[in-house]
């Protein structure tokens, strides 16, 4: 894939994940609070992550406009999600309160990161002329 068709890949792919951090995961921790919330509950700590991923779907929304002025926030992004879902995975593995999580929040941490990985432009030097 050319480096142009990467770049807007890029930037519905930061669109899509900004909304769905503003909107989904906190819909989702109240809609399917075993797959997406922590157990038992934990409302206080729950409001913080919500209120970090609403901050994070603003600004991953504003980078769309520009994808390469934020790369330090891309790869942010895909380092916390694959952080995110593996300490969740680990946990899921070890308390069985936390199964859910395998079908739930931690996939889709790992897509996340996956994405933007995928479609983050490798060669960032100056554009080659043919």
């Amino acid at each position: 894939m050319n480096r142009e068709k990467k770049l807007k890949y890029l930037r519905v792919a930061l669109c899509v994940f900004g909304v769905v951090f503003m909107a989904g995961i906190p819909a989702m921790m109240q809609i399917w609070p075993s797959g997406w919330g922590l157990s038992p509950a934990q409302p206080e700590y729950e409001q913080v992550l919500m209120a970090m991923y609403i901050t994070l779907g603003a600004f991953l929304l504003y980078a769309a406009k520009n994808p390469m002025n934020h790369k330090s926030l891309i790869w942010f992004t895909v380092v916390s999600s694959l952080v995110h879902g593996g300490v969740t995975l680990v946990q899921a593995i070890i308390d069985e309160a936390e199964h859910a999580n395998i079908f739930g929040d931690i996939p889709a941490f790992f897509v996340v990161a996956f994405v933007l990985w995928t479609l983050m432009p490798k060669n960032l030097g100056p554009k080659k002329s043919h």
